[in-house]
Protein backbone atom coordinates (compact mmCIF):
# COMPACT_ATOMS: atom_id res chain seq x y z
CA UNK A 1 0.00 0.00 0.00
CA UNK A 2 1.36 3.70 -0.82
CA UNK A 3 2.48 5.33 2.63
CA UNK A 4 0.15 8.56 2.97
CA UNK A 5 1.88 11.11 5.33
CA UNK A 6 0.28 12.31 8.61
CA UNK A 7 0.85 15.76 9.18
CA UNK A 8 0.50 17.65 12.23
CA UNK A 9 -1.80 20.69 13.07
CA UNK A 10 10.60 45.52 -12.50
CA UNK A 11 8.06 48.07 -10.38
CA UNK A 12 7.08 51.80 -10.58
CA UNK A 13 5.85 53.79 -7.40
CA UNK A 14 1.83 55.13 -7.30
CA UNK A 15 1.41 58.10 -9.38
CA UNK A 16 1.95 61.02 -6.67
CA UNK A 17 -0.08 63.35 -8.42
CA UNK A 18 -3.30 61.26 -8.57
CA UNK A 19 -6.08 62.68 -5.70
CA UNK A 20 -7.76 59.20 -5.45
CA UNK A 21 -6.93 56.32 -4.12
CA UNK A 22 -8.85 52.79 -5.38
CA UNK A 23 -11.11 51.41 -2.68
CA UNK A 24 -9.70 47.91 -3.55
CA UNK A 25 -6.27 49.49 -2.67
CA UNK A 26 -7.69 51.29 1.08
CA UNK A 27 -8.95 47.76 2.17
CA UNK A 28 -5.98 45.95 0.99
CA UNK A 29 -3.58 48.27 3.27
CA UNK A 30 -6.43 48.11 6.51
CA UNK A 31 -4.29 45.82 8.13
CA UNK A 32 -1.12 48.24 8.46
CA UNK A 33 -2.09 50.36 10.99
CA UNK A 34 1.18 52.18 11.45
CA UNK A 35 -0.01 54.52 7.79
CA UNK A 36 -1.11 57.47 8.35
CA UNK A 37 -5.05 57.78 7.64
CA UNK A 38 -4.79 60.87 6.47
CA UNK A 39 -2.50 60.68 3.64
CA UNK A 40 -4.10 60.14 -0.03
CA UNK A 41 -0.41 59.55 -1.44
CA UNK A 42 3.00 59.05 -0.28
CA UNK A 43 4.40 62.77 -0.17
CA UNK A 44 8.43 63.69 0.42
CA UNK A 45 9.74 61.37 -2.26
CA UNK A 46 10.13 57.78 -2.10
CA UNK A 47 12.60 55.15 -0.97
CA UNK A 48 13.86 53.22 -3.45
CA UNK A 49 14.99 49.86 -3.29
CA UNK A 50 16.40 47.67 -6.21
CA UNK A 51 16.07 43.89 -6.78
CA UNK A 52 17.91 41.71 -9.46
CA UNK A 53 15.86 38.33 -10.05
CA UNK A 54 14.32 36.15 -12.79
CA UNK A 55 11.44 37.31 -14.58
CA UNK A 56 12.29 35.44 -17.55
CA UNK A 57 14.47 32.14 -18.12
CA UNK A 58 14.80 28.61 -16.60
CA UNK A 59 13.82 29.88 -13.29
CA UNK A 60 11.34 32.86 -14.21
CA UNK A 61 7.93 31.47 -13.01
CA UNK A 62 9.64 31.50 -9.50
CA UNK A 63 10.65 35.47 -9.26
CA UNK A 64 8.12 36.54 -11.19
CA UNK A 65 5.51 35.18 -8.42
CA UNK A 66 7.89 36.36 -5.72
CA UNK A 67 8.07 40.01 -7.38
CA UNK A 68 4.46 40.65 -7.94
CA UNK A 69 3.72 39.31 -4.47
CA UNK A 70 6.12 42.30 -3.24
CA UNK A 71 4.36 44.36 -5.49
CA UNK A 72 1.28 44.04 -4.30
CA UNK A 73 2.32 44.82 -0.68
CA UNK A 74 3.88 47.83 -1.46
CA UNK A 75 1.00 49.18 -4.25
CA UNK A 76 -1.44 48.59 -0.53
CA UNK A 77 1.15 50.31 1.50
CA UNK A 78 1.77 53.51 -0.61
CA UNK A 79 -1.74 54.02 -1.70
CA UNK A 80 -2.35 54.15 2.47
CA UNK A 81 0.28 56.91 2.29
CA UNK A 82 3.54 55.09 2.30
CA UNK A 83 5.91 54.76 5.59
CA UNK A 84 6.08 58.20 7.12
CA UNK A 85 4.49 59.81 3.84
CA UNK A 86 7.30 58.55 1.57
CA UNK A 87 6.48 55.81 -0.98
CA UNK A 88 8.43 52.68 -1.76
CA UNK A 89 9.42 52.54 -5.35
CA UNK A 90 11.01 48.78 -6.03
CA UNK A 91 13.09 49.12 -8.93
CA UNK A 92 13.46 45.65 -10.72
CA UNK A 93 15.95 44.32 -13.42
CA UNK A 94 15.72 40.80 -15.07
CA UNK A 95 18.47 38.50 -14.72
CA UNK A 96 17.14 35.53 -16.51
CA UNK A 97 18.62 33.28 -13.58
CA UNK A 98 22.18 34.19 -15.37
CA UNK A 99 25.09 35.20 -12.76
CA UNK A 100 26.87 37.61 -15.12
CA UNK A 101 23.04 39.65 -15.68
CA UNK A 102 22.45 39.61 -12.11
CA UNK A 103 26.00 40.98 -11.32
CA UNK A 104 25.71 43.82 -13.94
CA UNK A 105 22.55 44.62 -12.10
CA UNK A 106 24.09 44.91 -9.10
CA UNK A 107 26.94 46.79 -10.19
CA UNK A 108 24.28 49.39 -11.47
CA UNK A 109 22.14 49.64 -8.19
CA UNK A 110 25.32 49.89 -6.29
CA UNK A 111 26.68 52.64 -8.46
CA UNK A 112 23.88 54.67 -7.81
CA UNK A 113 23.27 56.90 -4.90
CA UNK A 114 19.25 56.73 -4.75
CA UNK A 115 19.80 53.23 -4.08
CA UNK A 116 18.64 52.70 -0.61
CA UNK A 117 18.95 48.50 -0.12
CA UNK A 118 18.90 45.49 -2.27
CA UNK A 119 15.63 43.70 -2.03
CA UNK A 120 15.17 40.25 -2.38
CA UNK A 121 17.61 39.24 -4.54
CA UNK A 122 17.26 35.70 -5.98
CA UNK A 123 19.46 32.55 -6.70
CA UNK A 124 21.98 30.80 -5.04
CA UNK A 125 24.58 31.42 -7.26
CA UNK A 126 23.71 35.00 -7.82
CA UNK A 127 23.78 35.69 -4.50
CA UNK A 128 26.80 33.89 -4.10
CA UNK A 129 28.19 35.92 -6.31
CA UNK A 130 26.56 39.64 -5.69
CA UNK A 131 27.67 39.04 -1.41
CA UNK A 132 31.12 40.55 -2.05
CA UNK A 133 30.33 43.41 -3.60
CA UNK A 134 27.33 44.13 -1.81
CA UNK A 135 28.74 43.73 1.76
CA UNK A 136 31.75 46.20 1.19
CA UNK A 137 29.33 48.57 -0.34
CA UNK A 138 27.25 48.81 2.91
CA UNK A 139 24.20 48.74 1.07
CA UNK A 140 21.22 46.87 3.10
CA UNK A 141 20.93 43.35 1.57
CA UNK A 142 16.97 41.94 2.18
CA UNK A 143 15.79 38.92 2.21
CA UNK A 144 18.06 37.28 -0.20
CA UNK A 145 15.64 34.28 -1.77
CA UNK A 146 18.08 31.60 -1.06
CA UNK A 147 18.12 28.96 1.83
CA UNK A 148 21.81 28.57 1.80
CA UNK A 149 24.21 29.09 4.13
CA UNK A 150 26.39 31.26 2.33
CA UNK A 151 23.93 34.11 2.20
CA UNK A 152 24.14 33.44 6.34
CA UNK A 153 27.08 35.46 7.27
CA UNK A 154 27.88 37.67 10.12
CA UNK A 155 27.91 40.54 7.57
CA UNK A 156 25.31 42.77 9.85
CA UNK A 157 23.83 44.06 6.00
CA UNK A 158 22.56 40.84 4.91
CA UNK A 159 19.28 40.24 6.49
CA UNK A 160 17.79 36.57 5.62
CA UNK A 161 13.95 36.09 6.38
CA UNK A 162 13.45 32.54 5.11
CA UNK A 163 14.05 29.37 6.76
CA UNK A 164 17.03 27.87 5.56
CA UNK A 165 17.36 24.59 3.62
CA UNK A 166 18.82 23.38 6.91
CA UNK A 167 15.93 23.71 8.38
CA UNK A 168 13.49 22.36 5.84
CA UNK A 169 15.44 19.07 5.62
CA UNK A 170 15.88 18.70 9.13
CA UNK A 171 11.49 19.47 9.62
CA UNK A 172 11.40 16.66 7.15
CA UNK A 173 13.18 14.40 9.03
CA UNK A 174 11.60 15.05 12.05
CA UNK A 175 8.05 14.38 10.49
CA UNK A 176 9.92 10.99 9.12
CA UNK A 177 10.83 10.42 12.80
CA UNK A 178 7.56 10.99 14.38
CA UNK A 179 5.33 8.72 11.95
CA UNK A 180 7.97 5.90 12.74
CA UNK A 181 9.19 5.68 9.18
CA UNK A 182 12.85 4.48 9.36
CA UNK A 183 13.96 2.91 5.88
CA UNK A 184 14.55 6.15 4.18
CA UNK A 185 16.38 7.35 1.16
CA UNK A 186 18.08 10.28 0.25
CA UNK A 187 18.53 11.81 -3.66
CA UNK A 188 20.60 14.95 -3.73
CA UNK A 189 21.95 17.15 -6.32
CA UNK A 190 25.63 17.18 -6.70
CA UNK A 191 26.31 20.93 -5.97
CA UNK A 192 26.28 22.90 -2.96
CA UNK A 193 22.59 23.21 -2.47
CA UNK A 194 21.87 19.25 -2.58
CA UNK A 195 25.06 18.39 -0.49
CA UNK A 196 23.88 21.60 2.55
CA UNK A 197 20.12 18.84 2.26
CA UNK A 198 21.71 15.98 2.30
CA UNK A 199 24.45 17.13 5.50
CA UNK A 200 21.35 18.58 7.85
CA UNK A 201 19.14 15.60 6.76
CA UNK A 202 21.92 13.06 7.85
CA UNK A 203 22.71 15.40 10.91
CA UNK A 204 19.28 15.09 11.68
CA UNK A 205 18.75 11.06 11.01
CA UNK A 206 21.96 10.68 14.04
CA UNK A 207 20.44 13.14 16.39
CA UNK A 208 16.65 11.06 16.20
CA UNK A 209 19.25 7.65 15.86
CA UNK A 210 17.08 6.41 12.95
CA UNK A 211 19.10 3.91 10.86
CA UNK A 212 21.71 5.11 8.00
CA UNK A 213 20.00 6.64 4.83
CA UNK A 214 20.42 4.89 1.08
CA UNK A 215 21.56 8.13 -0.89
CA UNK A 216 22.02 8.75 -4.13
CA UNK A 217 23.63 11.74 -5.81
CA UNK A 218 22.15 13.31 -9.37
CA UNK A 219 24.15 15.91 -11.56
CA UNK A 220 22.83 19.23 -12.46
CA UNK A 221 22.01 18.38 -15.95
CA UNK A 222 20.25 15.08 -14.71
CA UNK A 223 22.14 12.64 -16.80
CA UNK A 224 22.06 10.07 -13.80
CA UNK A 225 19.08 10.56 -12.90
CA UNK A 226 17.53 7.42 -13.97
CA UNK A 227 19.75 5.32 -12.50
CA UNK A 228 19.62 7.15 -9.24
CA UNK A 229 16.22 6.44 -9.44
CA UNK A 230 16.91 2.68 -10.22
CA UNK A 231 19.13 2.26 -7.45
CA UNK A 232 16.62 3.55 -4.28
CA UNK A 233 13.87 1.79 -6.02
CA UNK A 234 15.36 -1.46 -5.12
CA UNK A 235 15.99 -0.04 -1.54
CA UNK A 236 12.80 -1.62 -0.04
CA UNK A 237 12.66 2.38 1.00
CA UNK A 238 9.56 3.68 2.83
CA UNK A 239 10.15 7.41 2.01
CA UNK A 240 12.80 9.10 -0.01
CA UNK A 241 13.97 12.68 0.97
CA UNK A 242 14.87 14.90 -2.40
CA UNK A 243 17.44 17.65 -2.17
CA UNK A 244 17.08 18.50 -5.95
CA UNK A 245 15.90 21.09 -7.75
CA UNK A 246 14.86 22.01 -11.38
CA UNK A 247 15.14 19.42 -14.10
CA UNK A 248 16.87 16.95 -11.88
CA UNK A 249 13.55 16.89 -9.69
CA UNK A 250 11.64 15.98 -13.15
CA UNK A 251 13.78 13.56 -14.11
CA UNK A 252 14.40 11.89 -11.03
CA UNK A 253 10.80 12.03 -10.17
CA UNK A 254 9.28 11.11 -13.35
CA UNK A 255 11.91 7.49 -13.53
CA UNK A 256 11.28 7.16 -10.25
CA UNK A 257 7.13 6.68 -10.32
CA UNK A 258 7.87 4.63 -13.23
CA UNK A 259 9.53 2.13 -11.36
CA UNK A 260 7.99 2.13 -8.14
CA UNK A 261 4.73 4.12 -6.79
CA UNK A 262 4.31 2.95 -3.49
CA UNK A 263 7.22 5.16 -1.75
CA UNK A 264 6.26 8.98 -0.59
CA UNK A 265 8.50 11.28 -1.84
CA UNK A 266 9.83 14.36 0.43
CA UNK A 267 10.84 17.60 -1.17
CA UNK A 268 11.89 21.08 -0.12
CA UNK A 269 10.50 24.22 -1.17
CA UNK A 270 11.84 25.09 -3.93
CA UNK A 271 10.44 21.81 -5.44
CA UNK A 272 7.08 23.29 -4.58
CA UNK A 273 6.09 25.77 -7.40
CA UNK A 274 2.86 25.26 -9.42
CA UNK A 275 4.84 24.93 -13.07
CA UNK A 276 6.94 21.72 -11.57
CA UNK A 277 3.75 20.38 -9.92
CA UNK A 278 1.96 20.87 -13.30
CA UNK A 279 4.76 19.61 -15.71
CA UNK A 280 4.75 16.42 -12.84
CA UNK A 281 1.41 16.01 -13.83
CA UNK A 282 0.16 12.57 -11.85
CA UNK A 283 3.85 11.65 -11.04
CA UNK A 284 3.19 14.68 -8.16
CA UNK A 285 0.00 13.37 -6.82
CA UNK A 286 1.20 12.48 -2.98
CA UNK A 287 4.19 14.38 -2.81
CA UNK A 288 5.49 15.91 0.83
CA UNK A 289 6.59 19.12 0.73
CA UNK A 290 7.78 21.60 2.65
CA UNK A 291 7.13 25.35 2.58
CA UNK A 292 8.64 28.21 4.39
CA UNK A 293 5.41 30.34 4.18
CA UNK A 294 2.04 29.16 5.32
CA UNK A 295 -0.30 27.94 2.20
CA UNK A 296 -1.90 31.12 0.28
CA UNK A 297 -4.90 29.74 0.52
CA UNK A 298 -5.42 29.26 4.90
CA UNK A 299 -7.11 32.43 5.49
CA UNK A 300 -7.58 31.31 9.27
CA UNK A 301 -4.19 33.34 8.92
CA UNK A 302 -4.35 37.13 9.49
CA UNK A 303 -1.56 37.87 7.25
CA UNK A 304 -3.17 35.59 4.95
CA UNK A 305 -5.91 37.21 4.55
CA UNK A 306 -4.14 40.37 3.79
CA UNK A 307 -2.36 39.12 0.94
CA UNK A 308 -5.44 37.91 -0.91
CA UNK A 309 -7.00 41.49 -0.36
CA UNK A 310 -3.90 42.71 -1.33
CA UNK A 311 -3.40 40.37 -3.86
CA UNK A 312 -6.82 40.79 -5.62
CA UNK A 313 -6.30 44.69 -5.20
CA UNK A 314 -3.37 44.39 -7.72
CA UNK A 315 -5.10 42.99 -10.43
CA UNK A 316 -2.65 39.88 -10.42
CA UNK A 317 -4.05 37.36 -12.65
CA UNK A 318 -1.69 34.76 -11.61
CA UNK A 319 -2.34 31.89 -9.03
CA UNK A 320 -1.75 32.91 -5.68
CA UNK A 321 1.12 30.84 -4.80
CA UNK A 322 3.22 30.16 -1.61
CA UNK A 323 6.29 32.25 -3.84
CA UNK A 324 3.70 35.14 -4.08
CA UNK A 325 3.04 34.69 -0.35
CA UNK A 326 6.71 34.79 0.18
CA UNK A 327 7.71 38.43 -1.76
CA UNK A 328 4.36 39.62 0.35
CA UNK A 329 5.75 38.96 3.62
CA UNK A 330 9.43 40.10 2.77
CA UNK A 331 7.64 43.60 1.78
CA UNK A 332 5.90 43.83 4.99
CA UNK A 333 8.74 43.15 7.22
CA UNK A 334 10.52 45.31 4.72
CA UNK A 335 8.16 48.05 5.31
CA UNK A 336 7.75 47.67 8.54
CA UNK A 337 11.29 47.61 9.55
CA UNK A 338 11.62 51.05 7.14
CA UNK A 339 8.81 52.48 9.58
CA UNK A 340 10.84 51.74 12.77
CA UNK A 341 14.01 53.68 11.42
CA UNK A 342 11.64 57.25 11.66
CA UNK A 343 10.93 59.65 9.09
CA UNK A 344 14.16 60.34 7.64
CA UNK A 345 16.16 57.18 7.88
CA UNK A 346 19.39 56.16 7.09
CA UNK A 347 20.84 52.53 6.03
CA UNK A 348 21.81 52.06 9.58
CA UNK A 349 19.27 53.48 11.62
CA UNK A 350 17.25 50.58 8.91
CA UNK A 351 19.36 47.88 10.11
CA UNK A 352 19.52 48.98 13.31
CA UNK A 353 15.63 48.60 12.89
CA UNK A 354 15.47 45.48 10.70
CA UNK A 355 17.56 43.64 13.97
CA UNK A 356 15.05 45.38 16.73
CA UNK A 357 12.64 42.93 14.96
CA UNK A 358 12.32 40.44 17.77
CA UNK A 359 9.23 37.68 18.11
CA UNK A 360 7.57 40.55 15.88
CA UNK A 361 4.08 38.48 14.79
CA UNK A 362 3.08 39.17 11.33
CA UNK A 363 -0.24 37.67 11.58
CA UNK A 364 0.60 34.06 12.52
CA UNK A 365 3.88 34.25 10.88
CA UNK A 366 7.18 35.67 13.53
CA UNK A 367 9.89 37.79 12.64
CA UNK A 368 12.32 36.76 15.05
CA UNK A 369 15.71 38.84 14.31
CA UNK A 370 18.49 36.85 15.99
CA UNK A 371 22.08 37.20 15.07
CA UNK A 372 23.34 38.05 11.34
CA UNK A 373 24.21 34.14 10.38
CA UNK A 374 20.61 33.22 11.10
CA UNK A 375 17.40 33.90 9.34
CA UNK A 376 14.88 35.48 10.75
CA UNK A 377 12.41 33.12 10.31
CA UNK A 378 12.20 28.94 10.91
CA UNK A 379 8.47 29.09 9.57
CA UNK A 380 8.54 25.63 8.01
CA UNK A 381 5.35 23.37 7.68
CA UNK A 382 5.04 20.15 5.61
CA UNK A 383 1.83 20.10 2.71
CA UNK A 384 0.60 17.47 0.61
CA UNK A 385 0.40 17.52 -3.10
CA UNK A 386 -3.86 16.34 -4.08
CA UNK A 387 -5.01 14.61 -7.40
CA UNK A 388 -5.97 18.18 -8.77
CA UNK A 389 -2.21 19.19 -8.08
CA UNK A 390 -3.06 21.96 -5.74
CA UNK A 391 -0.96 21.86 -2.08
CA UNK A 392 -2.71 20.68 0.87
CA UNK A 393 -2.20 20.92 4.99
Amino acid sequence: MPHTPRFASPSRPADASSSRIPRRHVLAAAALPWLGLGAARAQEGAIRIAQSTALTGPLGDLGSAMHQGAKAAFAAINARGGVHGKSIELVTRDDAYEVPKALANVEQFLADPSTFALFNCMGTPMIEAMLPKVIDSGVPFFAPFTGAQLSRTKARSVFNIRASYADEAEKLVQHLSTIGIQRIGIVYQNNTFGKEVYSAAKQSMDRLKLPEALTVTVENNASDAGAAAAKLATGNLEAIVIGLAGKPTLEFVKAFRALQRGVTLYALSVMGTPATVKALGADATGMAISQVVPLPSNVVMPVVRDFQAAWKASGATAEASHLALEGYINARVFAEALHRAGRNPTRAAFLDAAWSLKKWDLGGYEINASAPERNASRFVELTLVGRDGRFLR
